[in-house]
Parts: structure tokens; C-alpha cells; sequence
């Protein structure tokens, strides 16, 4: 049979590790050396598995499809094919495989994916995805956490909001500053408007005439909203607004709070009576849409009792039809139940998940080998660095341009270390946990509020549909093979 190679990375820390391009054609060339495959072609790519537009892979796509016999196509790992579950790339391949056009190999996860592979070995397939999406989200979360500590210190992360200015300093470090040219004019404008006598478009045009401009190009003219915003930016104040959270930043205020309390009391408006409106809390509300026309279904109270019907917006049913909240639970109440496993299965399979995560291992391992040796060279430069300062090689003033930067660089592998060995601590504990979750998913759900319990369905299932008095819905990955393994009397590896 013959086989196409696909071979990818995403990251530098990919291609100095062990996962390099090469080193994966070289591990594959042999895989299909052992099984007696002809390699026919070998596809070799560098690009993210997150992007939405993937030329190279779309390439090797077209040319899987275009094969006019069965083929084998092998990856290294399953997180070479795709970190992202939600691809169609991967689906499309799955699919093939599905229909026998093609069978997918993944060598160092020792994985095949075929039309008659078990519940298990499709459980695995989707754990792996699902672990190797968590991986990489793992290390992005640690990515944010680095920029919510630049938060916690007061700096802003983009560009400087109007009126004020991005510098760098003399040792290149960042800083916003008032713009000298601006700050004026924003000053003047909450003072303006705080006086509750000059509306949006008449400070716009008064800011105009002054010669204020949007944005740094001489060509966008102001607009109304423009100056809105400007009003309801805390910056100016000394506070930042980011997700909708405020925080103190470190740079100058350029007008007092009470001016802007006071600009945010003339917008409200003494006359009226805002109020907040807080939605009635129903379990399903906005989760399911109808079958027949694809409007949402829609709950409301009525004798005591909530019910469900669709809105019916465009006209298709001529009579709406309503069904009661715990007519429409009980399906999910079903699979909540039968979604558990036993103690014995649980184990065996996060067991199992271990064994064939051994390569993801290595990769940890020698990614981290890689950071600590370039923490190393970077120390050694230091030394060096005063060694020469002692002797008189260089200036004291270089010395300490050069060892700030140094400092920097190790701060930043550190970062990296750090990333990696938190990611790696919590990785086969999340394949555990989602098992554990599924075990007790509904005892969990029935002692839950009701927001908690909406969350924990937008977690199990997806594509809601009422079809007359039926909800249909579909368990996302990889809960729908849980409840195919549960059916299972005996786990057999394939």
C-alpha cells in the first residue's frame, strides 16, 4: 500500500526539540519502512495548526483526495495533524477514514484510525486531540498571565489611548506619556462637556476648529462617537479599562476623577431613571433552536410551569406548539446518567492515555533541555561581560546596557520554563479530571444553579434542536465515545 508523509511544526522550541521536520520524515520514513508501505509523496510544512487559512495543508488535503486507491497517510503525533478540534481539516480526514479511502497513521502515539477501530481507540483519538488543544491552550493562558502581571503593574498593553504618546526611553524600555501636542485638547473637552451646556457634535466641531485630529493621521477627521469615547475612557483619570475590569495604571493623569464623575453624571442624565434589567434565569433559554425553520425556542412562565415554544419569526408553523421545561430535560437527564463510567474503565483508560503520551514527554523533556541551555550560554555571556568591565575592556555604561539585556533574555527563557513545566504538570491530570467530570455529571448538574448548570450543558452538548415535541442533540467530543464505551462490556485495544 503506499503512504503519503505529513510533517509539521509551528515553533522554534518545535524545531531545535526533537520535532523538527527532518527528525519527523526521518521517524516516519522508518515507520512505513517496518509496516511495508511505498512511500509515494512526503508533504513538509511550517505553519500553525490555529490558523484558519492553512495553504500547505490544504495542498496535501487536495492531493489525499485526488488519490485513486487507498492510501496511508502518517503523522508523527496526532498534535502534528491538529490542535485545534474544531478544524475541518480534521473532521474531512476522519471522514475518509471513515469510508475506508484512506487510513490514518500517527507513529509515535501508536494510533490507527479506521473504519473498525473500537469505541476505545476512538475515545483515545478524541482525548488525544482534546489533550493536545489543552496543551497548547495551556501555554497560552500562561502567555496571558504574563501580560495580567504587566496589568497589575500598571502598564498598558497596545497603543496609547488620544492625548497621550508611545516612547521608548533611552534603555529602550516602553513607556506612554502625555502627548504635548493633544493633552490639552483632551482636557478641554471634559471640561466642556462637564459643564452640561455643549453637547457631542458641538465639541466636535469646536475640537475641529482647534485643529484636533482622531488619530496621529492627518486625514481622519473626528467624529462624534470619537469624543464619546474619549468620555467614557477612565484612562484619563489614572484608571485602565481592560474586559471591562478597571485597574490602576502608572502614567499621568491628565484630569481629576471628579471631572470625569462629573462628565458621567451629565451623559446619564438627571431625568432619567436607568435601571438594569436582569433576564428571568431558565436552564435552556437561548441553547435550542426549532428543527423546521431555525428560529430560537423561546421560554416563558405559565401556570406555574415553564415552557418552550418557538418564536415562530418567520411565519413557517400555524400554530406554535409548547412543551414544558421537564418534558424537554428528561433526554438530557438520560444521558447525563448513562454517561458514567465505572472506577475500573476510568482507570484503565487514563492509564493508557499515559503510555501512549510517552512521545509528548520526550518533546517536554528536551524543549526544556533546549531553554535551560540557552539560560546557560546567556549566563556565560555575563560573565564574560564583567570580566571584561574588571579589565578594562569595556565601559561601565556598556557593561550595564549589555547585562540589562541579558537580564531580559533570561527573564524571558525563565517565562518559557515556566510555561512549559506548568502545562506539562497539569496535562494528564486534565485527561483524569474530564473523566471524573463525566462520572458524576449528574449529580453535579441536579445540585447546580441554574447558571452553573447552563454552563455545564454548553460543555456536553452541542446542536440543540426541538423537532415537534422532541429535543435532538449531539454530545461533543469526547463525551459522545464515553457514553459509546460505557455500552461496552469489555475494553479491548484494537
Amino acid at each position: 500500500m503506499k503512504a503519503i508523509i505529513l510533517a509539521r511544526v509551528s515553533t522554534e522550541e518545535q524545531k531545535e526539540a526533537g520535532n523538527s521536520l527532518p527528525a519527523q520524515i526521518e521517524r516516519l520514513k522508518s515507520y512505513c519502512k517496518r509496516k511495508g508501505f511505498e512511500i509515494a509523496k512526503v508533504f513538509s510544512f511550517d505553519e500553525s495548526a490555529y490558523k484558519t487559512k492553512r495553504d500547505d495543508f490544504d495542498r496535501a488535503l487536495e492531493y489525499i483526495k485526488s488519490a485513486k486507491e487507498k492510501i496511508v497517510v502518517c503523522f508523527d503525533k496526532v498534535d502534528r495533524f491538529s490542535r485545534n478540534v474544531f478544524d475541518k481539516r480534521v473532521s474531512s480526514l476522519y471522514e475518509l477514514a471513515m469510508k475506508d479511502k484512506i487510513e490514518l497513521h500517527f507513529a509515535s502515539d501508536n494510533l490507527i484510525i479506521t473504519p473498525d477501530i473500537s469505541a476505545t481507540e476512538k475515545f483515545h483519538f478524541g482525548i488525544n486531540l482534546g489533550l493536545a488543544k489543552y496543551y497548547s491552550d495551556a501555554i497560552s493562558d500562561n502567555v496571558k498571565r504574563a501580560y495580567e502581571n504587566k496589568i497589575k503593574k500598571g502598564e498598558w498593553i497596545g497603543k496609547a489611548p488620544i492625548g497621550y504618546t508611545n516612547i521608548k526611553d533611552d534603555n529602550e524600555n516602553k513607556d506612554i506619556t502625555p502627548d504635548p501636542a493633544r493633552a490639552h485638547f483632551i482636557v478641554k473637552i471634559f471640561e466642556m462637556y462637564a459643564t452640561s451646556n455643549c453637547s457631542l457634535l458641538f465639541i466636535k466641531d469646536g475640537m475641529e476648529k482647534l485643529g484636533l485630529k482622531g488619530t496621529a493621521n492627518p486625514d481622519k477627521a473626528l467624529t462624534k462617537s470619537m469624543i464619546y469615547n474619549i468620555l467614557k475612557n477612565p484612562f484619563y483619570y489614572g484608571m485602565m479599562r481592560i474586559k471591562g475590569e478597571l485597574y490602576p495604571h502608572k502614567y499621568q493623569p491628565l484630569i481629576p476623577k471628579a471631572l470625569f464623575d462629573k462628565c458621567q453624571e451629565v451623559m446619564l442624565g438627571y431625568h432619567k431613571k436607568p435601571f438594569k434589567y436582569a433576564s428571568k434565569p431558565f436552564v435552556l433559554r437561548g441553547m435550542i433552536k426549532c428543527a423546521d425553520c431555525g428560529c430560537t425556542i423561546t421560554p416563558e412562565t405559565a401556570r406555574g410551569h415553564i415552557y418552550y415554544s418557538c418564536t415562530n419569526y418567520r411565519g413557517y408553523h400555524k400554530k406554535r406548539t409548547y412543551i414544558r421545561e421537564e418534558d424537554l430535560m428528561k433526554p438530557i437527564y438520560d444521558v447525563l446518567k448513562n454517561i458514567k463510567l465505572p472506577d475500573n474503565k476510568i482507570q484503565m483508560i487514563t492509564e493508557d492515555l499515559k503510555r501512549t503520551h510517552e512521545a509528548k514527554n520526550r518533546f517536554h523533556e528536551q524543549s526544556l533541555r533546549v531553554l535551560r541551555q540557552e539560560y546557560d550560554k546567556t549566563q556565560k555571556r555575563i560573565d564574560k561581560a564583567f570580566d571584561m568591565a574588571t579589565d578594562g575592556c569595556i565601559t561601565t555604561s556598556m557593561f550595564n546596557k549589555k547585562l540589562k539585556e541579558y537580564k531580559e533574555k533570561q527573564e524571558e527563557i525563565n517565562e518559557k520554563i515556566e510555561r512549559y513545566t506548568q502545562a506539562d504538570e497539569k496535562f494528564y491530570l486534565t485527561a483524569n479530571t474530564v473523566l471524573k467530570l463525566a462520572q458524576k455529571a449528574y449529580e453535579i448538574f441536579q445540585s447546580s444553579e441554574i447558571s452553573e448548570k447552563r454552563q455545564l450543558l454548553n460543555f456536553l452538548l452541542q446542536n440543540l434542536k426541538l423537532q415537534g415535541k422532541k429535543l435532538l442533540f449531539e454530545l461533543k467530543t469526547p463525551f459522545d465515545t464515553v457514553l459509546q464505551v460505557n455500552k461496552c462490556s469489555t475494553l479491548l485495544r484494537w
